[in-house]
């Protein structure tokens, strides 16, 4: 809260503990595959960040740079995000997504993605957002369960 982080008031800071590593290594590990009984996360595509706190109630917000082993078109990305299974919500606005007007998609469980374009070192890069608590904490852990569920993983005894 403020009341604890009063330098957060009005002030955006450049470092959150153990965030970075998190996003570079934890979609690795859903791309990944089980190999007895253990998660090998996936080799590619490689992604770097910076994790920046900035004072909002609700919302992550990311930058991401990605590069694939094979260079996808625009098209191609923007396929794969408007027909994937969780219906992420694509905006071709350059002014989106943003947490005052986004972040409440699907009752805070979709996922926006916008501003995707070309890189000079990556491939691609593009803006993400989602909601810290409704998808980030409790939501992502019940779909986490849930596709477990789906694919076998968890079973009635």
């Amino acid at each position: 809260t403020f009341k604890d982080w009063p330098e957060m008031v009005g002030n955006i800071i450049p470092y959150i503990g153990g965030e970075e590593e998190k996003s570079e290594k934890e979609p690795l590990r859903i791309w990944g595959e089980i190999k007895d009984g253990v998660i090998v996360p996936a080799a590619s595509p490689v992604i770097t960040c910076q994790c920046i706190r900035v004072p909002v109630l609700n919302g992550h917000t990311a930058a991401v740079f990605v590069k694939f082993k094979k260079n996808p078109t625009k098209e191609q990305l923007i396929e794969k995000l408007v027909n994937f299974k969780g219906v992420p919500q694509y905006l071709e606005e350059d002014n989106r997504p943003q947490v005052s007007m986004d972040v409440n998609y699907e009752n805070g469980m979709g996922i926006s993605v916008g501003r995707l374009r070309e890189d000079t070192v990556y491939d691609w890069k593009f803006i993400g957002l989602s909601h810290n608590t409704v998808r980030g904490a409790a939501g992502g852990a019940v779909l986490c369960a849930e596709l477990l569920k789906a694919q076998g993983y968890i079973t009635a005894k």
